[in-house]
């Protein structure tokens, strides 16, 4: 897929929303301009993306969708700076990539095709799984913060859950990659694949 007729939407949100942007929050005007342009660019780059048909049409859209989700996500973290907020961009960025991930695979056909999209999946999980455990250890640590040491101590736990968690996620979505792999072989290949796959993810 070609670069799409975005730039410009890129280039604004990019200037708009920088981390370097984020650092200060937003006054309320400041917020709404923000809004209001996220809306403007968003409804130019889908006008961009009618000169195009079938599946880069939809892989267009889903950029333009993805880049207005993070857009906003960014926004609201930049106008109300919070653990809560910087998750939810996370989570944002990606759903948004998982989106456009999903229609660049239908692209393709028939093994390669799933393959494709548990790999998405995959690649989505983790990112969740990483935003989740940083919400989870930055809160168990402010809350620690404003108690005794054995308080500290309990969000050191719960940072080791939350890491746990994640990393349990992302096997999860790891093998489910792996099984769909083996559907590319048959009888006792298959079969060999899949205990190999069982045993690499500690799965019985």
């Amino acid at each position: 897929m070609n670069k799409i007729n975005i730039s410009a939407i890129a280039l604004a949100l990019g200037f708009a929303f920088s981390a370097g942007a984020m650092a200060q929050s937003l006054s309320k005007s400041d917020y709404q301009a923000g809004k209001d342009k996220i809306s403007t660019e968003y409804k130019m780059a889908k006008t961009s993306c009618a000169s195009l048909s079938g599946n880069a049409n939809d892989i267009c859209v889903a950029e333009a969708k993805g880049k207005e989700k993070v857009a906003r996500a960014e926004l609201e973290a930049s106008y109300k700076p919070s653990p809560k907020t910087r998750y939810n961009m996370r989570v944002a960025k990606a759903e948004a990539d998982y989106a456009v991930a999903g229609e660049r695979c239908d692209d393709q056909a028939g093994n390669t095709k799933d393959v494709c999209v548990k790999e998405a999946k995959a690649a989505e999980t983790a990112a969740k799984a990483d935003a989740k455990a940083q919400l989870k250890t930055t809160d168990a640590n402010v809350k620690a913060n404003e108690k005794s040491a054995e308080a500290r101590s309990d969000a050191n736990s719960k940072a080791i859950d939350a890491h746990n968690d994640a990393t349990a996620d992302k096997v999860d979505a790891e093998y489910a990659v792996a099984k769909e792999k083996c559907d590319t072989f048959a009888g006792d290949a298959k079969d060999r694949c899949l205990d190999q796959a069982k045993a690499r993810f500690g799965k019985k």
